[in-house]
């Protein structure tokens, strides 16, 4: 009797294992195909979030070495070329003339230098607020041009006499028959010619093409 039964529920068991062991298959393999599309899903907006952040220190590392150079040049026109006669450097055509303007860029608007360092602080604000949804190495360069160019002259405006909010910048850079500037000028210069560019491209901030 009992080889009976050994007999007839020997296949039986032998589909019960069959099936459970089946079962635990199809278990395994829709859980890895669910991990694997988590991890996909897990890795596609991180993979956005460091090319945003590449762009942002661009910007930054731009903004720094346009500072850098700007502080550096005045720091050494102050000492060396303030109060001495002008380096003709090429000729007539270009020279270094130590100055002190109390205006914006290239000597405008002297009677406003206070308005001048709002509009500048209120520029810095504007590019380190837009600075995160950068998406565009070209708009990372160009901001971190106008960035680096508005904290050179707006370090002046702080803490060059004849006070607080009211320094003059300094100024040495002057090409024959033009005002006189300094590098940080040159920055937002250069800044703002690069975002004319990229806008009549039709390229955005956040990376987006678009044809009108």
């Amino acid at each position: 009797m009992a080889e009976a039964e050994r007999i007839i529920g020997t296949p039986d068991s032998a589909g019960a294992d069959g099936t459970a062991a089946s079962d635990e298959s199809a278990a395994r393999e829709e859980a890895a195909a669910r991990g694997g599309a988590s991890d996909h899903d897990g890795a596609a907006a991180p993979g956005e979030r460091p090319r945003g952040r590449r762009r942002i220190v661009a910007l930054f590392v731009v903004a720094v070495l346009a500072y850098l150079l700007d502080l550096g040049s005045k720091m050494l026109v102050v000492a060396e070329l303030e109060g001495h006669e002008p380096i003709d450097l090429i000729g007539d055509l270009l020279r270094l003339d130590a100055i002190r303007n109390p205006g914006a860029a290239f000597g405008m608007g002297e009677a406003f230098t206070i308005i001048f360092t709002v509009i500048a602080a209120v520029v810095i604000a504007v590019i380190i607020r837009l600075a995160r949804k950068l998406y565009s190495l070209p708009w990372a360069i160009a901001l971190g041009l106008l960035l680096g160019g508005a904290l050179g002259n707006l370090t002046d405006r702080i803490f060059r006499s004849p006070g607080v909010f009211e320094g003059a910048v300094v100024d040495f850079i002057a090409p024959a028959h033009f005002a006189v500037f300094n590098l940080a000028d040159s920055a937002i210069v250069c800044g703002g010619i690069l975002i004319v560019i990229l806008s009549f491209r039709g390229l955005d901030p956040d990376g987006t093409v678009h044809k009108d």
